[in-house]
């Protein structure tokens, strides 16, 4: 079966491919590709409302099902690619399915990096990449008491809070010395690791796993390096992923944790685009950017790029967590700052820390602290220049700031 326009991935940045492709004018064919058997859905909903019990399966579809046959968009389910044939345009799945392509649009994401110390694949032991992934996690929750979230980055956190809140006793265990370190600066890390305390969390930092011990098959605790067994009835898993894409390495197409794409998403190999999570933006900050936006923003270009609307990504990327009460909203990317700034009391759970390069605003990070999120988005696409003890005053709004 071959279509004009062949999208394999079906998370965010696959469905909007599609979507806009049809908003933008897109009249030729096109099938969605995906290894799982469910409709689109909503992923981060999975660590967070999902996991909690709050909202059912049918609540975190991006689209009905009659959505895909009015808008004549085949949803190719249950299959996954291994291999691609840029010479011939075809792509190939494991259970002898093959599609044609006249486009290509590569949005499969990554995979969820695993544990290999010893005992790692005992049962018990999960990671939360997927609906199949906590669909297991809540079937064993009944007969779980102690659970141990291996890596504190916003996956084991959101886990780790659902976790607590219904009323599991949970461990962290960080192997860097604060949590959210990849990600953020220390005034956040340290204001997440009290709050979760608070909470009743035990978070352990700087503490590696030696390995998984267990009973007949099935978890029953996790040795730390220090040398103490923690008893656990479950871990989950949450040391980031692997990008998925190895077919298209193996066809030929640049890439180094991940795919490399130019400012139109495009690889170099012929007519092939990818997105989101797996594609690596080659010019500008030459990162893989891990957000359900960016995956968007990217599907969006790539469909007007497809009818004849070319245009250059470059969009200001956001993120968002929610743990306990708390709304975490972030707005640019803050990797390379050499400076911060505390807006408002961590202790007041209402504060925003705003990230700098060379005296420029590149990102903020905001806690229950929307009108700073809304308002500091103008000074990061801006590049502003202002004073920290300025920035620091949080009876200053940011709005104000920006028209100076």
């Amino acid at each position: 079966m071959d279509y004009d326009c062949l999208i394999v991935g079906s998370g965010h940045g696959g469905v909007q491919a599609a979507v806009s492709l049809r908003q933008h004018g897109f009249a030729g064919s096109i099938g969605l590709v995906s290894d799982e058997r469910d409709l689109p859905y909503e992923r981060p909903q999975l660590s967070k409302d999902y996991l909690a019990g709050a909202k059912p399966f049918e609540r975190i579809l991006m689209r009905p099902a009659e959505f895909w046959e009015t808008r004549n968009i085949d949803l190719l389910l249950g299959n996954e690619v291994i291999r691609l044939d840029a010479t011939e345009k075809r792509i190939f799945c494991a259970n002898g399915a093959a599609f044609g392509y006249g486009q290509l649009i590569w949005a499969a994401g990554g995979r969820p990096r695993r544990m290999t110390c010893p005992g790692h694949d005992l049962r018990g032991i999960h990671s939360v990449r997927n609906r199949a992934d906590v669909d297991r996690i809540m079937e064993e929750l009944a007969s779980v008491q102690r659970v141990v979230v291996i890596g504190g980055g916003y996956i084991g956190l959101e886990a780790a809070a659902v976790l607590t809140k219904l009323g599991k006793t949970v461990v962290v265990v960080e192997a860097m010395d604060r949590v959210l370190a990849r990600v953020a600066a220390e005034p956040l890390s340290r204001f997440y690791e009290k709050e979760h305390r608070d909470q009743g969390v035990d978070v352990r930092l700087a503490t590696g796993i030696e390995g998984f011990v267990g009973n007949d098959g099935r978890l029953s605790g996790v040795r730390l390096t220090n040398g103490e067994t923690l008893a656990a009835d479950m871990a989950i898993v949450g040391i980031g992923i692997s990008p998925c894409v190895e077919p298209l390495v193996t066809a030929g197409a640049l890439g180094c944790n991940g795919v490399d794409i130019d400012d139109h998403c495009r690889t170099s190999l012929p007519d092939v685009y990818a997105i989101g999570d797996c594609a690596r933006m080659v010019s500008g900050h030459g990162l893989r950017i891990e957000s359900v936006q960016n995956a968007s923003d990217q599907a969006t270009a790539v469909a007007k790029a497809l009818c004849g609307e070319p245009v250059s990504h470059g969009a200001v990327p956001w993120f968002w967590s929610n743990q306990y009460d708390l709304r975490l909203q972030t707005i640019g990317l803050s990797s390379g700052y050499d400076q911060t700034v505390v807006r408002g009391d961590p202790n007041e759970r209402k504060f925003s820390v705003v990230y700098l390069r060379e005296g420029a605003v590149i990102a903020l990070d905001c806690v229950n602290a929307v009108k700073d999120y809304v308002e500091g988005r103008v000074l990061v696409e801006g590049r502003a220049r202002i004073a920290a003890d300025i920035l620091a005053d949080s009876g200053v709004t940011l709005k104000s700031m920006a028209n100076r």
